[in-house]
């Protein structure tokens, strides 16, 4: 067995400290509970009355109130992109991945694992937590904060880049360079509603 395997596979406990609602430090060792997916930390969602609401702030100080403090033992499953130990965690026994799924404070991460799958069910009949608001998915959520590319409004999605050089060149939806381009308003760049408009406005359609 490999040192990192063997790091992997041994168990982690100590004191738990809530980052967010899917990450916390147990015994100093940073850990992504493993099979959910909660609202990251600045999202926000709509009450079903319309009114804004930090569910990401609140689901954060659900799960301190119902975890921080206390001891945990969580077993690694693996790593993630960020180098962050994937495991499941219990605290007194009790599986905390099901129990925030189950409270509606964090969605069942199909991704990666169907085991909390008929918890958010249940979750979501009920109108538990977070199924009582309107919200992106958290997966979703991160992906519009990837700064500049995705557009706020679903009808103006042809980017209007600046390269290196000035050149203003437009990006369709489908081409090569379009989901790595990024639209910096303060560099002069900007969304386009319609080939039309990104024409008249001095742009040159992208090669590929």
């Amino acid at each position: 067995m490999g040192l990192a395997t063997a790091v992997l596979s041994a168990e982690v406990s100590g004191t738990l400290r809530v980052i967010d609602g899917d990450t916390v430090d147990v015994g100093g060792t940073r850990i992504r509970i493993f099979g959910i997916d909660a609202p990251e930390r600045d999202q926000p969602c709509t009450t079903l009355s319309g009114q804004n609401w930090g569910c990401g702030d609140w689901v954060t100080q659900q799960v301190r109130d119902l975890f921080e403090g206390q001891a945990a033992r969580c077993t690694p499953l693996d790593r993630d992109r960020y180098g962050r130990i994937v495991a499941r965690c219990f605290v007194a026994g009790e599986d905390i991945g099901k129990t925030l799924v189950s409270a509606g404070l964090a969605y069942a991460y199909r991704r990666y694992s169907y085991d909390y799958d008929l918890d958010e069910k249940a979750a979501f009949v009920a109108e538990r937590g977070i199924h009582g608001f309107a919200l992106d998915s958290p997966a979703r959520y991160r992906l519009t904060r990837i700064r500049g590319r995705v557009t706020s409004d679903p009808d103006c999605r042809i980017k209007g880049n600046i390269n290196a050089a000035g050149d203003r060149i437009y990006h369709m939806p489908g081409q090569a360079f379009y989901d790595r381009t990024g639209i910096r308003p303060e560099q002069g760049e900007r969304w386009f509603c319609s080939e039309a408009q990104a024409r008249a406005s001095g742009w040159r359609p992208a090669r590929r």
